[in-house]
């Protein structure tokens, strides 16, 4: 599997082979949110995509050091380097301490992907925690002679760089172009050119969250943190660098410039970027009034949900779309992802309990063998071509006619092995719960209660009670289930209508 892995990288605008840099080692680092609110759709993706490639190398028996950063200081608005400091600019609406801003909202964020089903990274650091790597790689890049010092700033010097290395790699952008499109913002007359950024911010006496450097009193500014913490947790030259499309430019950019120029090297081999979410064709914003946070969808609390939906139907949404597309939300299609989630969770359930039971002398039929082979191994294509998740999800709704096929016809055991059979339910149970990160949403009332309805139920048929049959069936479909009346045998499934 390791071999036929490729991945879609940033830099080369291409599919490449995935070959890590000290196999099996792999290093992954994901630039994380900014808490300064509660977590939303945008979020949920972001932190969905890596999530899966996380579980899916980890699933190829990589060992993964997956690193996502929290930014609880100096994420200035926009690319204006005197834009406010959003944790700052809350903790003065709320009357709050910054760092209480940043406990509660981070706590918000990760009781949302617990639900989501999304595992902790390795190391989650916060730039807080980190402003000495950062004053030091700012004094490195100041050394090779790529940053200046302006009125207790300290600015990367986007046109010297340009001379010796190209700004604009990842994005496709041109320096020449950029300066014809870039307007004069005020207060930046201390910087030499429009496209340098800064690396230090020199704080005004009303800054709440500043610290001691050898340039004065400040804050760093965005784009150093997270090359500073890369870095520090997974050395100069790492794997995979990943997060949000909107952050391709100027961030990413701005992170290969400082390694380049701090560090003597490319940060990253492979650059990953998952797409946005839309809803209902518009970009999501609160001037809009389509921003949704999670807890809002959890609960159907907001004007434009037609319900509640689960977690899981939430992370089944994302999934089904490859990371690198738009995916556009409306309640269509979150609906459409609630029934698809439970088809594939009815398979699960049935394919958890089905044992490999011939009912007659084993004959294999090789066409039939090789046909279930086939369907087990590309429920990994997907996968295994840049982490495309919808392919793998539509490969595994195909086992899942399979499964029913041989719950509806056990004779057919007879012409399959035991170890293809036995290779398809593991490759569908660990790519379902492992990987995908798919779990059973399992309805309120527990099994035994469910067996003992079902054997009422049976009683009933026997009896020809059509009165307590129809109760029976009401009272499933009122808790969201079904009652599946077979050939041999009773047995229940989620209602997919």
């Amino acid at each position: 599997m390791k071999s036929a892995l490729k991945v879609y990288n940033s830099l080369s605008r291409k599919k490449e082979k995935f070959e890590p840099i000290s196999a099996p080692y792999v290093g992954m680092y994901v630039c994380g949110p900014t808490v300064y609110g509660e977590a939303h759709l945008g979020h949920a993706r972001s932190a969905i995509t890596f999530d899966i490639i996380f579980r899916f190398l980890s699933h190829l028996e990589y060992k993964v050091r997956y690193v996502r950063n929290i930014t609880d200081v100096g994420h200035l608005e926009h690319d204006a380097d005197d834009g406010e400091d959003k944790i700052a600019k809350r903790a003065k609406l709320e009357k709050l301490e910054p760092m209480e801003v940043v406990k509660r909202y981070t706590s918000y964020y990760q009781t949302s992907l617990r639900k989501l089903n999304v595992n902790e990274p390795s190391i989650e650091p916060v730039a807080s925690g980190h402003i000495p790597e950062q004053i030091k790689l700012t004094q490195q890049i100041i050394d090779a002679g790529f940053a200046y010092v302006s009125n207790g700033s300290v600015y990367f010097d986007v046109l010297k760089y340009n001379e010796s290395h190209r700004y604009g790699e990842l994005s496709g952008r041109v320096v020449d172009e950029l300066l014809t499109g870039t307007r004069t913002l005020d207060g930046q007359e201390e910087k030499r050119s429009p496209l340098d950024f800064a690396l230090w911010k020199n704080a005004s006496p009303e800054h709440i969250m500043k610290w001691e450097s050898p340039w004065g009193i400040g804050f760093p500014g965005w784009h150093i943190e997270c090359t500073a913490m890369s870095n520090k947790y997974l050395g100069t030259r790492f794997d995979i660098h990943g997060g949000g499309l909107d952050l391709l430019f100027p961030h990413h950019e701005c992170e290969i410039a400082q390694s380049v120029a701090g560090l003597k090297t490319q940060p990253a081999k492979y650059w990953l970027h998952n797409n946005m979410i839309t809803i209902n064709g518009q970009k999501m914003g609160k001037s809009l009034g389509n921003f949704i946070t999670l807890d809002q969808l959890f609960s159907g609390d907001h004007p434009i949900l037609e319900k509640a939906y689960s977690p899981m139907t939430i992370r089944f949404f994302i999934l089904q779309a490859h990371y690198r597309s738009t995916l556009d939300f409306s309640n269509e299609a979150l609906v459409a992802a609630s029934k698809g989630y439970k088809k594939l969770m009815n398979g699960l359930r049935i394919l958890r309990k089905m044992e490999y039971s011939p009912i007659d002398t084993i004959n294999v039929d090789e066409k039939q063998e090789q046909e279930l082979i086939n369907l087990t191994e590309s429920c990994y294509g997907g996968l295994s071509d840049d982490f495309n998740t919808a392919i793998t999800i539509a490969s595994l709704f195909n086992v899942v006619k399979k499964i029913h096929t041989l719950q509806l016809n056990p004779s057919l055991f007879n012409n399959i092995s035991k170890e293809s059979f036995e290779n398809m339910k593991q490759t569908f149970i660990a790519l379902t719960n492992e990987v995908l990160g798919l779990l059973e949403e399992a309805p309120n009332n527990n099994e035994v209660l469910i067996e003992g309805l079902l054997e009422w139920y049976k009683q009933a048929k026997e009896n020809k009670d059509y009165d307590q049959i129809d109760r029976i069936r009401a009272w499933f479909k009122a808790c969201g289930m079904q009652i599946k009346d077979m050939k041999t045998s009773i047995d229940w499934a989620y209602e997919e209508a």
